[in-house]
């Protein structure tokens, strides 16, 4: 393939992906903006407990690209069949897998916000979060799952036009679970709206049922309709062989405890804001939120490099590998530098979608603008892509692990407090600069290529 080849398939692949990764931000800056206009408290509650849901969510991930990676690579190789096995035994072994952390996630769902040093005022409607959130993580974890086996068959657009469906039907279940019954006015008319009235729990309610109706239409999809890796009409045995888990596990399980590190800094920054107050509570996870929207791209880009990577490696094209690596890595720091010009620019129209309280506004639009100077090297989620695609997880784990635990955490607890939120965001920002540039340093030394 010609470098114009290279950049094109990278391109048209991106582009869906990002897509798709967008819509999942997407929902929740809908889920912070609808639930914005009930108040401070009830944004607070939801922010209180979003390090903990992303943890949940990450490790769904990590376990489903525990199988993705393999069927990359036995697709790359034209081993459909084997392709096939490996998509069975992954239904079988992440249910049983998601089972498990719902029982975890409700067992620690009532304590949970006093363990994050919520103010009581607001510990209700977080545990009531939390716990709807986790008992609709098993069709999270179906989401994910096949997903992520079409994306790395190729298939960008599927993923990519449901989750945005998602995002649609999203704004429409809110709209009626969050608001009560009320007249609305259009013009001289008055229309009765029929609502709920579930506030926060609305919220969380919406969008687990849009959830579970894309995991069954993107699951339908995968097991009918894949050329590759279509189920029906193809016979074969759903039973797990310590082949395919061993390899899943070595795979995935340094990318979970990665995440499980990564989101335990996450909580113990939720545990260094939340005593500067409830509004410090929500301008942090707005901003968090709204940063999301600038650097899911990168993680739209980063799904395209593993399909990428793993089909050159599948295929034993090594030189292939490298290539695309350098593009997509390029393309995402390309796109991240932009997204960041325009997250400082659009700071106050971002974080004033979310909320009328001009406290909370003015502390996220500081946030939003000091974080806006680390977006191109936050294009390190690109590499880490790349990495995932050779099934290289456990080194880039390990500096996720030190980078945030080392850099971002000593400095934000010796920061806050003085600096206050200002002083977490300083933080994150330096710690992104620096973790961007050991990524670097890594994917041009090249020794992960060797990795197979």
């Amino acid at each position: 393939m010609t470098f114009k080849q290279q950049l094109e398939l990278t391109i048209r692949l991106s582009i869906p992906a990002v897509v798709a990764q967008i819509s999942y931000i997407v929902m929740q800056y809908i889920d912070a903006s609808m639930v914005g206009s009930l108040g401070a408290e009830a944004s607070a509650s939801i922010g209180l407990v979003s390090t903990s849901t992303w943890l949940f969510w990450g490790v769904c991930v990590a376990s489903a690209t525990g199988f993705s990676v393999q069927v990359a690579h036995h697709i790359g190789a034209k081993e459909f069949g084997q392709a096939r096995a490996v998509l069975r035994q992954s239904f079988v072994a992440t249910t049983i897998f998601s089972l498990l952390l719902t029982v975890i996630g409700v067992l620690v769902s009532t304590p949970l916000p006093a363990w994050l040093g919520g103010d009581v005022a607001i510990q209700y409607d977080a545990s009531s979060y939390f716990l709807i959130f986790i008992l609709f993580l098993p069709v999270l974890q179906l989401n994910f799952l096949a997903g992520g086996m079409l994306r790395c068959s190729g298939n960008m657009h599927v993923p990519s036009m449901l989750n945005v469906l998602m995002c649609i039907m999203d704004v429409v279940f809110n709209f009626f679970l969050i608001y009560p019954s009320r007249e609305l006015e259009i013009g001289n008319i008055s229309v009765f709206v029929p609502g709920a009235g579930l506030g926060v729990e609305g919220a969380a309610l919406g969008t687990g049922l849009v959830e579970m109706l894309v995991a069954i239409m993107m699951t339908w999809y995968l097991c009918r309709c894949s050329k590759e890796l279509a189920l029906v009409g193809r016979p074969g045995s759903f039973f797990l062989t310590s082949k395919v888990l061993i390899k899943s596990f070595k795979i995935g399980v340094p990318m979970c405890v990665e995440h499980i590190v990564i989101c335990g800094a996450q909580i113990l920054t939720t545990v260094i804001v939340a005593p500067l107050g409830i509004f410090a509570i929500a301008a942090n996870s707005f901003a968090i939120t709204a940063e999301s929207l600038c650097y899911m791209p990168g993680y739209g880009i980063a799904d395209a490099a593993t399909t990428l990577i793993g089909q050159s490696l599948g295929a034993g094209r090594k030189d292939l590998t490298r290539s695309f690596a350098r593009i997509t890595v390029a393309t995402g720091m390309l796109v991240m530098g932009v997204m960041g010009g325009v997250m400082y620019w659009a700071a106050p129209l971002i974080i004033g979608a979310m909320t009328p309280d001009a406290e909370i506004l003015s502390l996220g639009v500081m946030a939003l603008r000091i974080e806006a100077f680390a977006e191109p090297m936050f294009a390190a989620i690109v590499a880490y892509g790349v990495f995932i695609g050779t099934g290289d997880t456990l080194m880039p784990s390990i500096m996720n692990f030190v980078s945030i635990w080392a850099v971002r955490l000593s400095l934000a607890s010796c920061l806050a407090p003085s600096m206050g939120l200002k002083g977490v965001w300083l933080a994150m920002c330096i710690e992104l600069c620096f973790r961007g540039m050991i990524f670097l340093i890594r994917l041009e030394k090249g020794k992960w290529i060797k990795i197979t």
